[in-house]
């Protein structure tokens, strides 16, 4: 299929040809039709699978076919969890719109002065990309009329019900009643959560599931290098980053104290990379993945948290120094390569300790990673192996049931002890005395009294 055969017009047509778009991916292939005709959409689609282009191209045909009549309000709203992705959403709206006279894309993010954004909130913006956050806080306030929306996307639904934006979210929807579409898109629509707010925003959609995040990676090449320690680790590291087929690495680190240790490592040893960790200041941030979209640097690294919204075509290489916590991180971080249409190398640098996660990550995939070692770096250490523990039988520690054991038949059940019950109220008597036990003592000492009194009186 071609992009020329959905009903798009001619100025978005030539804007995909200059960005060289061949053919569309599988969730454009079955999103743009449907989201043409005017319905809501549920999609179920990873990251890296060009659903960017899937909404905005039905988001600007809408706008071409249906005029505008209020200047200066927005007509598509888009709701991202991330300032870097409203960044990259807010420029990918603009190329694909370049033949457009007229249109206007802005965003509405936080960690970004407010008089920077006045524009986006008094000029004529047709499209608005935001963050939950800062724009429920500008609806309070009264300074974003969402009246106009025309059409709300929601991009990475998961990820913003994750880091808790969904009340913000909601509000955010129930503001934008008069909108004619709801597009929702989601790495993953798994979760009673997610789909009741689904069924709350939605209006008899269309439902995807386009590529699931484990069939994702099969234009990946996926290798293990084993270290003996941190420390060949890092020098495993360095001499892939030293070679010339890395055009542009993402390397992931799991913690913010292990980034600045590699970063200080690195810096040392002469190396140009730029770097994201959480809390950073935000202007820091974007000039950090404005070097390496551009290509200033070809070495970024980053924990999971502050990679989220990564959304660059010409990754070649996502290098896990450290592997992630769990199986379908691990999927999310690679699928940062292979982007586009291309092919893409995933590396894993595995010590001791990670070789049980990285079994867990194969049996997700249900892929298995070739294990390759860089001459003069090749581990010293055997890899070891974990296997599940057997559960031991019922048999297991009765000799009597062993072949060949003494005073034992093979298949003869072994003599039952018998059951012993303690009572509750036993226990909370013990050590107490026993008040009915004494009265009884005392009874009998008192007849006994009164015999011996009778038998003195007789003599």
């Amino acid at each position: 299929m071609e992009f020329c055969e959905f009903e798009l017009d001619e100025k978005l047509l030539r804007a995909v040809a200059d960005l060289e778009y061949k053919k569309p991916t599988k969730v454009q292939e079955s999103v743009i039709p449907e989201a043409l005709d005017g319905r809501d959409i549920l999609a179920e689609s990873p990251t890296g699978t060009g659903k960017t282009a899937a909404y905005i191209l039905p988001a600007l045909q809408h706008l071409i076919d249906f005029p505008s009549k209020k200047l200066g309000l927005a007509r598509v709203l888009v709701l991202v969890p991330t300032r870097e992705l409203a960044l990259q959403v807010a420029e990918q709206a603009r190329l694909l719109g370049k033949y457009m006279p007229g249109l206007s894309a802005g965003t509405l993010i936080g960690g970004v002065d407010h008089e920077e954004q006045l524009p986006v909130l008094t000029g004529k913006t047709d499209i608005v990309i935001a963050t939950p956050g800062r724009l429920i806080e500008y609806l309070r306030k009264e300074m974003f009329d969402i009246r106009a929306v025309e059409i709300l996307v929601l991009d990475e639904a998961d990820r913003m019900l994750d880091m808790g934006f969904i009340d913000n979210v909601r509000e955010i929807s129930r503001a934008a009643y008069r909108r004619d579409q709801t597009f929702l898109f989601s790495a993953t629509l798994e979760g009673g959560i997610l789909t009741k707010f689904a069924n709350t925003v939605l209006k008899e959609p269309v439902e995807f599931h386009v590529d699931s995040p484990r069939s994702e990676h099969k234009k990946i090449n996926q290798y293990n290098y084993h270290a003996d320690s941190l420390e060949h680790k890092i020098q495993l590291l360095e001499a892939l980053l030293r070679d010339k087929s890395v055009e542009k690495a993402l390397v992931f680190v799991k913690t913010r104290e292990g980034l600045q240790n590699l970063v200080s490592r690195l810096d040392r040893d002469g190396f140009s990379f730029s770097y994201l960790r959480g809390e950073m200041d935000q202007e820091k941030r974007l000039e950090g993945l404005r070097r390496f979209a551009d290509s200033t640097v070809r070495i970024l690294i980053a924990t999971d948290v502050a990679a989220r919204g990564i959304d660059i075509t010409d990754i070649t290489h996502v290098i896990n120094f450290d592997l992630p916590r769990t199986a379908d991180v691990y999927v999310h971080r690679i699928g940062r390569t292979a982007r586009a249409g291309r092919k893409g190398t995933a590396i894993n640098l595995v010590e001791a300790h990670d070789v049980p996660m990285l079994e867990k990550v194969q049996r997700y995939t249900g892929e298995s990673q070739d294990t390759r070692v860089i001459e003069g770096l090749r581990p010293r250490n055997k890899t070891p192996e974990f296997s599940k523990k057997k559960r031991k039988s019922r048999d297991d520690g009765n000799p009597g049931k062993k072949a060949g054991a003494k005073g034992g038949i093979s298949g003869e059940k072994p003599e039952r002890k018998p059951h012993t019950k303690d009572r509750l109220r036993d226990k909370k008597n013990k050590g107490k005395p026993d008040f009915a036990a004494k009265r009884a003592k005392k009874a009998l000492r008192s007849q006994e009294s009164d015999k011996i009194a009778e038998s003195g009186a007789a003599d």
